[in-house]
Parts: structure tokens; sequence; C-alpha cells
């Protein structure tokens, strides 16, 4: 039996005052970060303190807004930051904004990590932290590390403790296998959820991250798969129609909505999971599909091709199918609608004839239109849980591998996740505990 992971966070020390970061738009200049390792006497206990400061480090240059100072140009080290304190006018000359240091210990198998964050200019610690939990979860300790700093800094949530589920690709041709799988946002601790018997396609997270919503192709026919993260168990929401896509869950975790096709017909559906009721909502002589609910529960956004002119495009409408109105008015087709979790954005995929894809953002008044990437295939945007970042997958075409890549809202941060076979139909967690 595992034994279940438990994290005590005392705070010791805020000073009132915060800083606020916009990275929406226009370029943000990274802040210098200076990170030490954190300190122990016994050697076993250093060589972890440095890698969790490692992890921490490549969490927070990947948000785009840090910088790192190179550890070898520090003046004061280790030992004389915890018997003296930080001498200031040391890391100012190494054109320090910020000082992140601390302690490591150790008792039956638990480690608590102390640590103090500082702004360098005006000398004041900005936060005092400590985080325990088992050793061997060591990794989730500096993520969450990193969250404090993040959001101490830019006052907003943190995402780097969170998980990213993806499909993996086994085998292609005419029986392709596909399983899911689940890992840390930074690629880290890859795992399997699904056995690989059969073709899985676009996991989605419920609101708790306790379970994941799947779709699983039997017998030439796709069903949606509820997943429980905890122990592994699975169970089909039945024979919703002749072939189902998408599936989503409402913000408060009850509802399933989805696109089914039934006697031909693609239209948006609603299914209760206590009362298994399903609901239509749509009713048109066109293809519905791809719904997700905004994050208050009252608005719905979907694809579909019913004006003719514009192929597929994107609307919004209200919760119960009513008050439907396009969003979308520029030239190419737009698909993979997903909304923030802020609820001021709707990501989606975008095909422009001649020009490759694109994922892009736009208000749900169908104002603000910017895309943020493109590609030979860019698709399949999904939200980190503080709506700042993007997940999305990328195929560069001629045989290359479909991976993962991380954008923030600016366009300009760009990363790839690093997973060790074909990926896609990426979705991020909501913030661990």
């Amino acid at each position: 039996m595992k034994k279940a992971l438990l994290f005590l966070v005392c705070f010791f020390v805020t000073q009132t005052y915060a800083l606020k970061i916009e990275i929406t738009k226009g370029e943000v200049r990274p802040d210098p970060i200076a990170i030490t390792n954190f300190y122990s006497d016994d050697s076993d206990l250093q060589t972890l303190g440095h890698n969790i400061g490692e992890v921490v480090g490549a969490d927070l240059v990947s948000s785009g807004l840090f910088e790192l100072i190179s550890s070898s140009s520090f003046i004061q080290k280790e030992d004389s930051l915890q018997k003296e304190g930080p001498r200031f006018a040391d890391w100012r000359v190494l054109k320090t904004r910020f000082l992140l240091t601390g302690q490591i210990k150790e008792e039956w198998g638990q480690i608590t990590v102390e640590f103090s964050l500082y702004d360098v200019i005006t000398g004041q610690k900005m936060t005092a932290l400590a985080m325990s939990g088992d050793k061997i979860k060591w990794r989730k300790i500096a993520h969450m590390i990193a969250d404090a700093i993040y959001s101490r800094v830019t006052n907003e949530s943190g995402y780097f403790n969170t998980h990213i589920i993806y499909v993996e690709a086994i085998s292609k041709g005419k029986n392709p296998r596909k399983r899911v799988m689940r890992m840390d946002q930074d690629g880290e601790n890859s795992e399997a959820l699904t056995d690989g018997k059969n073709l899985v396609l676009t996991p989605r997270y419920s609101p708790d991250g306790h379970q994941i919503a799947y779709l699983a192709y039997l017998n030439n026919t796709a069903h949606v798969y509820l997943l429980n993260l905890q122990d592994k168990s699975q169970k089909s929401l039945g024979n919703l129609g002749d072939m189902n896509f998408a599936p989503r869950f409402s913000p408060d975790g009850q509802t399933v909505v989805m696109s089914l096709v039934k006697k031909g017909m693609s239209a948006i559906y609603t299914y209760d999971l206590g009362s298994k009721k399903l609901t239509q909502l749509t009713e048109h002589r066109s293809i519905d599909t791809s719904p997700c609910f905004s994050p208050d529960g009252n608005s719905i956004v979907f694809t579909s091709d019913r004006d003719r002119e514009g192929g597929e495009q994107l609307y919004v409408m209200d919760r119960n199918g009513g008050n439907v109105r396009r969003i979308s008015f520029d030239k190419g087709k737009y698909s993979q609608p997903v909304w923030s979790p802020r609820g001021d954005l709707i990501a989606f995929t975008k095909q422009l004839k001649g020009r490759g894809f694109y994922i892009g953002v736009i208000s749900p008044e169908g104002v603000g239109e910017r895309l943020i990437a493109e590609g030979y295939l860019v698709e399949g945007a999904d939200w980190s849980p503080n709506g700042r970042y993007l997940i999305f997958t990328k195929e560069q075409g001629g045989g290359a591998k479909s991976q993962i890549y991380k954008i923030d809202l600016t366009g300009r941060n760009i990363q790839q996740v690093n997973t060790p076979r074909n990926a896609s139909d990426c979705t991020w967690s909501p913030l661990l505990k």
C-alpha cells in the first residue's frame, strides 16, 4: 500500500506589498533570480537540496518571467546565508532582483524544505515558507516551491505542481493502438493509464482532477469512458449514439457535454452523471462538435459549419442551447475551442488554406483574435489552471513525431515538453494538492 503524501505549508513571513506582472501581450523582460542550493550538513541531503533547486529554477525559467543567475558567480555561499542572512550588496553586484535561499532537513523518511524569498533591490524578505513531504516525492515539493515563488512575484496562482495527460501512439497502420499517459508538467514521471489495446482519443480532466473522460474505439464505434485516476477503475457511459466525440466536464463535474451522431446528424448533447439523462442542445442540419463549458457553467462554445460560407466557425450558446451566436468571422476554418479558466479568452485551432495551422485566442464576445503559434500541423490547445499558458500538439511533417509544446499568451515563450513517442490530445490538470 503506497504511503499517502502529506504536505504541510507553514507561513512565517509575508510582506504586505505585491508585484503584478502582465504577461498577456508585448514582450516581458525576465527578472534575474539567484537560487542557492538548499543547505544541509548532510552530504546526501546537500545533493537533494541541489536537485530541488535545479527543478525550481527550471520551472521559473520556463514561465518566461525569470532568468537564472549562474551559481558560479555567487559571492555569498549557502552556509554564510544561513548564519548571517543575505549580504544584499553582494547580490546587487550580480544585478540580482530576487534571491531564493533555504535549508533542507530529514526525519523518518520525510523531508522539510524551509526557504525564503528576498527582494534584493529593497532588501526585504517577501515570504518565508516550509514544505514537507515524502522524500521520494521531492520533485513535487520542488514544483510547489516554484508555485509559491511565482505566486508571490506575480500575485497570481502558479501552475508547476500539475500533470499533463496525453495520448501516446503505440502502433500505426490498419489497427492503430494508443494509450492514455500521465506525466508531470515538465515531462517527468510518465506513466500509462490505459493498456493500449484499443484506439483512445481526447482525454479531458474533471474539475477536481480525480478522473478523466475519454473516447475508446470498440468494434469501430467510439464510446465515452470515465477513468478514476486514484484507483484506475473505469466505466462506460453506455451506447449514447452512433458515434461520440469530444467529451468535456461541466465546471461542477456533474455533467459531460459532447458531440453525438444519431441517424447521420451531429449535435451537441449533455449527459447528467447522476440521473444519466441525455439532453440534446442543438438541432441543425450541420456538424456541431467540440463543445466546452465556460468556467461559470452558464455558456458553451462549440464548432459548427451551419454558416456554409465560412465553413467551420466558433459559436457560443447558453447552457440550455438557446441564444446561439457566432463569434469568429475572420478567414479560415476554426475548431477545437476551449474556454480559459479565467473566462476571458477562448483558445482554438485555425486552418488557413495554403498557410497551415494556427493556435489562437479570442474573447467570448468575438473580438481581439490573436494567433500565437503556427506550424505544419498544430492543434488541440488546452489551458494551464491559471489561464496564462497553453499546451498543444505540433507535427512538423515528413514523418516527424507529433510532440507537445507549451506557450504563453504573448506567443514568444514556446518550449517543447519531451515525450518518448508520438504525443497528441494533451490536457492540463488542475493545480494539485
